[in-house]
């Protein structure tokens, strides 16, 4: 009782075996570099709001929810008034504000005014904006952190 196995061992099998190159795309690399500038722009977002520095009082009002991107007008520390990034002299917000929004008296105007300066500077702008016919105008301020009042 012979067998004859013509090189091959048993059951048949090569002793060399056939690599294929892997079909599938590794995602995890691609899953980091998303999270990670998902990150960076949580961060860098609200960085981007207005370039005006100016030092909000706080509050414990609810955030407003609008989906217009509203007008800004700033008061910094010095009591300059800024729309948007620019200065504006007072005498000129009006006719600014007009040229802007397109006579729109339903354009949305935030005001932000520096909390160390004088309380009349602040409503002498916004008697002025709303003076001029819009009715939409709020004051901006910072929600206070934990512990603080």
């Amino acid at each position: 009782m012979g067998t004859i196995l013509h090189g091959r061992g048993l059951r048949g099998r090569s002793k060399r075996t056939v690599y294929r190159p892997m079909a599938e795309i590794n995602v995890t690399p691609f899953v980091d570099v998303m999270l990670v500038l998902l990150i960076v722009f949580m961060v860098t977002a609200p960085l981007l709001t207005v370039g005006v520095p100016v030092d909000l009082p706080k509050t414990q009002a609810r955030n407003l929810s609008d989906q217009d991107e509203p007008l800004v007008i700033s008061v910094n520390s010095g009591g300059e008034v800024f729309v948007q990034e620019s200065l504006v002299d007072i005498a000129n917000l009006v006719p600014l504000l007009v040229a802007i929004t397109d006579a729109n008296a339903e354009a949305r105007i935030y005001v932000r005014g520096d909390r160390s300066i004088n309380y009349g500077r602040i409503m002498e702008v916004m008697g002025s904006v709303n003076a001029a016919g819009f009715t939409r105008v709020a004051l901006v301020a910072e929600l206070p952190k934990l512990g603080e009042r």
